[in-house]
């Protein structure tokens, strides 16, 4: 919780502001709301030839876990933007159209997380600082038990469904806490 406000230096104080319907931080001085919202994860599905991209996490969370190269968004970047980005800093790489894949909500951390499906350009890859090494995978090469994440996980079990059946869709999810399985979509 915030304790001055960062427009008057006055004491903020939790409060139901006039018009709304949900406590909020609000400065007890000059009245400004400040609106917690949940962090949007954006990250892609980086294909070449049947295999995909996947990163062993140099950082924590789940240090040495395997995932795909997404992060949080940042101000003033589209979506695609910096799902891009994310996968140059952590996997060096350079991917192109972008379709969305898979949208997972995680409401008990408060995230989003919008996964794109991407070709590689090329097969010019490196780890980057939050990154161990970075390597392409075929289905029953996916070191399952070993992926960082269950939005990942969830978002690797649409993708090889749906490569199977020779159709890509969008899939949603709501993601629980603690299960290693994501609801259906």
């Amino acid at each position: 919780m915030m304790k001055f406000c960062s427009e008057c230096g006055g004491s903020v104080v939790q409060g139901v502001p006039v018009g709304d319907n949900r406590p909020r931080e609000v400065c007890a001085v000059c009245h400004t709301v400040f609106y917690q919202n949940p962090k949007l994860v954006v990250g892609t599905l980086p294909e070449w030839e049947g295999k995909i991209l996947l990163c062993r996490r140099a950082i924590e969370p789940q240090y040495g876990k395997w995932t795909l190269p997404a992060g949080f968004m940042e101000n003033l970047e589209t979506a695609p933007d910096g799902a891009m980005r994310e996968t140059r800093e952590e996997a060096g790489a350079e991917v192109e159209n972008l379709q969305l894949f898979t949208l997972c909500n995680l409401p008990h951390i408060s995230q989003v997380y919008l996964i794109f499906r991407a070709r590689l350009l090329n097969l010019d890859m490196a780890p980057g600082e939050e990154s161990l090494e970075v390597r392409l995978f075929e289905e029953d090469e996916i070191p399952w038990h070993d992926l960082a994440f269950l939005a990942i996980e969830y978002t690797l079990h649409r993708y090889f469904e749906d490569a199977r059946r020779g159709e890509f869709v969008l899939h949603m999810a709501d993601i629980p806490q603690r299960s290693r399985h994501a609801s259906a979509d």
